[in-house]
């Protein structure tokens, strides 16, 4: 109706609830780095793709960036966890380019985040045939073992905490 009513009385269940404070607190966190590292950053006011901006407030430099949050599950030789993006948000390449951090949370930790470009996941997603396409959504897996990320065929290995778009500024 046209009046507030609770999240409950809208259905919203209790794992829907636990999901939007997982991806908040992803967000949270990958805020925090960027700022430690001496940029700046700020939340859209409206979220049509972008969680952050981050932007070097010396040069005006933008960084458009996607936080992407999830619980990674206990596997038979490390961990796994799931994305699920936007199929345009993957494919449609945009100016500024778009930078995925994706983040995982597991046993109260969060692993080191997975930086990617946008112009990166979208040749991996259509040359290299990683994830899958569903609908309007591309599903990633990611498996987590000892020292490397695979993403199905891929090693993901070197993007971890990948930060050389956003180097430290002595601030």
């Amino acid at each position: 109706g046209f009046f507030y009513e609770p999240n409950d009385a809208q259905g919203e269940s209790m794992t829907q609830r636990k999901h939007l404070y997982l991806g908040k607190a992803g967000h949270l966190a990958m805020m925090a780095e960027f700022l430690l590292r001496g940029w700046n950053v700020a939340i859209p006011e409206v979220d049509i793709g972008d969680d952050i901006f981050v932007v070097q407030d010396e040069n005006g430099t933008l960084r458009r960036v996607q936080v992407k949050t999830s619980t990674a599950s206990a596997s038979k030789r490390g961990y796994s966890t799931r994305y699920q993006i936007p199929k345009r948000q993957v494919l449609e390449l945009t100016i500024p380019i778009v930078h995925f951090v994706f983040m995982a949370r597991c046993k109260e930790e969060w692993f080191r985040p997975i930086l990617l470009r946008q112009d990166i996941l979208k040749d991996y997603v259509e040359k290299e045939k990683v994830g899958v396409i569903f609908k309007n959504q591309v599903s990633l897996y990611f498996s987590y073992r000892n020292d490397s990320v695979m993403c199905g065929h891929l090693d993901l290995s070197r993007y971890v905490s990948d930060f050389t778009d956003f180097p430290i500024i002595p601030h």
